[in-house]
């Protein structure tokens, strides 16, 4: 690893937020502030700010693990599909060790100095989130000696990494309890998540003790319940005391690393940028047929992305009428027909006809070709046959896939996740208030929208850091554990309400903004619609089981790296776990996978049968810093590390040192 530096600084002044601090002492030059001048509240913004960036990426590719999205990206498919692993994985490594790891200890420093206990606190808070992340999805990392400014760190097993990340905790409680001196600058100054609101800044942290010591779920000698909910108790208790980071969209100025937009929501900067992404059959089912209710869930259209169809366009090229064509999933688990035809990564990105546009597509199947026309006559378009071919001909104003290919024709059906923002949207005219994704420049003259985009991802969306819901649902799964049914049913209930309700909230500061103008999924949703699906079968009233809990926990948490580790705690649809059954049905290797050389367990009951982490980044660790990795794991190198369980993920110390043999 190189010694990472504080590129962050040279950055601050121009971008950070207005601030009155004046630099009085004359031989310090405001213009080049320096590790020992920055103040710790033009820090900690920035912090928060690539903290939601590192952990964008990491929600949204261990999420696409998880089923809940498909990408045709190769990055994204080797997660979701063919689970043929990438060796990069550099983008959550990189963005947490160079732009917010490596600010901490400065941070930290500098509070210390001037008696700013909750800068001090704050910078622990980061330090757990962020090491626990990287224990999670890499397992052993420089830790100890990572943040010393060693160009070549040893390595640390999970054990170290989680217990340490534990600590900061439980020091930052203690700190956020101390009142600050006279002099230091006030938390609020500088906070972006909770407004310098204390309380909620030790609520987060004994929330977050809550969830990474469910992490221990399969250690019998670790895992204590009570422990867990006395965290509970002390955690947010109603949606008020979330923790969220806020997405803006009013600005055009970008990440000087990656070159994504600043200001915007972590999320949409991985999973709704770029018209890859769409929502996968699994999660698509859970939103409809949740326990085989058939109930469609009243967050569904909130979620699932919807563009325009049937597009009629009046005599100045401006939409008169239109029908919203709701996206399906992509299936990757089951037949996966469509994509087992095209190819993996085959679903097209849409284009947008804005003249009458013909294609002609050249079919030499007999049967193909019958249901290809057959498709055409259900969707009222008009065409021509010679021989093999078929020329179909899209209005003006349609939503069409711009390719000769037939397989591919149909793909309008798959809507992808992509928003807009005034950083990436290419349209000038395109205001703030508007993040519906149009194909071109000339859909937006005509007002036909290519994508409503998703509840979690857009730019202006929150992220969640931590939240209430997320609390319930553990109180649900530890009181199950427990054989307190009674009390895993209320917080079960519960926690469906608050996500509802959280989700309710920012409809409707949606909608009081402007943005439901433009895009229905962003108006707030029936409350009758919410009131009857808390009552209907989709939603356990009696009778509970760990898969209702953790199937509404995975709908509630999308594009989260909880999910996936909820999964490997679960052992992901083997069962054997606990004695809880099957707790996520239908998740599986789907017929496209081919990635028998890294998950080389022999059956689904076999943990290595499953993605349990990541190889390390080549560039960054394995070329540069190889021999600390191989001294700590001898197979980090080895295509099978990605089925390899980390520390938290083992039954006992015993089984996760015999990986490391």
């Amino acid at each position: 690893m190189k010694k990472l530096q504080y590129i962050i600084l040279g950055s601050v002044l121009l971008l950070s937020l207005a601030s009155c601090k004046k630099f009085l002492d004359v031989n310090t030059d405001p213009d080049n502030p320096n590790n020992a001048t920055i103040a710790v509240q033009n820090r900690l913004p920035w912090i928060e700010h690539f903290y939601q960036y590192t952990s964008g990426v990491a929600n949204f590719r261990t999420a696409a693990a998880a089923g809940v999205y498909y990408s045709n990206s190769a990055t994204g498919n080797a997660l979701s599909t063919t689970w043929i692993a990438h060796t990069g994985n550099t983008t959550p490594y990189q963005t947490w060790f160079v732009e917010v790891a490596s600010n901490l200890n400065d941070m930290y420093n500098t509070a210390q100095k001037n008696g700013a206990y909750h800068y001090m606190a704050a910078a622990d808070v980061f330090h757990a989130l962020g090491f626990m992340q990287m224990l999670d999805i890499y397992g052993e990392m420089p830790y100890t000696q990572a943040l010393a400014g060693n160009p070549s760190p040893s390595y640390d097993d999970g054990k170290t990494i989680y217990y340490g990340c534990m600590a900061k905790l439980n020091e930052a409680i203690s700190l956020f309890g101390r009142t600050q001196e006279a002099s230091a600058p006030s938390l609020g100054t500088g906070d972006l998540w909770n407004g310098g609101d204390v309380n909620k800044w030790i609520k987060l942290c004994w929330g977050l003790k809550a969830r990474y010591m469910l992490k221990l779920s399969k250690k019998t000698d670790l895992y204590n319940a009570d422990s867990i909910l006395y965290c509970l108790s002390r955690a947010p208790q109603s949606n008020a005391e979330n923790t969220v980071g806020p997405g803006f969209n009013n600005s055009t100025v970008t990440d000087y690393l990656l070159g994504d937009p600043v200001v915007t929501n972590g999320n949409f900067d991985y999973a709704a940028y770029g018209s890859n992404q769409r929502i996968s059959q699994y999660y698509y089912n859970l939103l409809t047929n949740m326990r085989g209710s058939g109930v469609v869930d009243p967050r569904m259209s909130k979620i699932v992305p919807a563009s325009m169809a049937n597009v009629r366009l009046d005599a100045s090229g401006k939409v008169i009428s239109y029908t919203w064509n709701r996206s399906i999933g992509v299936d990757t688990y089951g037949p996966s027909v469509r994509l087992v035809k095209g190819g993996a990564t085959s679903i097209v990105t849409p284009a947008y006809a804005a003249a009458n546009t013909n294609v002609t597509y050249a079919i030499a199947d007999a049967t193909e070709r019958a249901n290809f026309i057959a498709a055409q006559v259900a969707s009222g378009r008009t065409y021509t046959t010679s021989g093999n071919n078929v020329t179909v001909t899209y209005r003006a104003g349609s939503i069409f896939i711009n390719s000769t290919n037939y397989l591919y024709a149909g793909d309008t059906v798959y809507v992808n996740l992509r928003s807009s923002a005034l950083a990436t949207s290419g349209i000038a005219a395109q205001p703030a208030t508007d993040v519906n994704w149009y194909p071109s420049a000339a859909a937006y003259a005509a007002g036909v929208v290519g994508s409503t985009g998703s509840f979690q991802v857009r730019p202006v969306s929150d992220q969640e850091i931590l939240t209430y819901h997320e609390m319930l649902f553990i109180k649900a799964e530890v009181s199950l554990r427990k054989g307190d049914n009674a009390t895993a049913l209320i917080a079960y209930k519960g926690a469906i309400q608050a996500h509802m309700d959280m989700m309710q909230a920012k409809l409707n500061q949606w909608k009081g903004s402007g943005y439901a103008a433009t895009n229905p999924d962003m108006a707030p949703m029936d409350q009758a619609d919410i009131n009857a699906y808390l009552q209907s079968n989709a939603v356990a009233q009696g009778g509970l089981t760990m898969s209702d809990i953790m199937l509404q926990k995975w709908v509630a948490m999308g594009c989260s790296i909880e999910n996936w580790n909820d999964m490997r705690r679960f052992n992901f649809s083997a069962g054997n776990v606990g004695g809880f059954g099957v707790v996520y049905p239908g998740y599986d290797r789907g017929p496209l996978f081919a990635g028998t050389s890294l998950y080389i367990g022999g059956s689904k009951t076999d943990v290595r049968y499953w993605q349990r982490r990541w190889a390390l980044p080549t560039t960054l660790e394995q070329n540069y810093n190889g021999a600390n990795a191989l001294a700590m794991n001898p197979h980090a190198g080895e295509p099978g590390i990605w089925s390899m369980p980390v520390w938290w993920d083992c039954a006992t110390d015993e089984e996760y040192y015999g990986y490391l043999k």
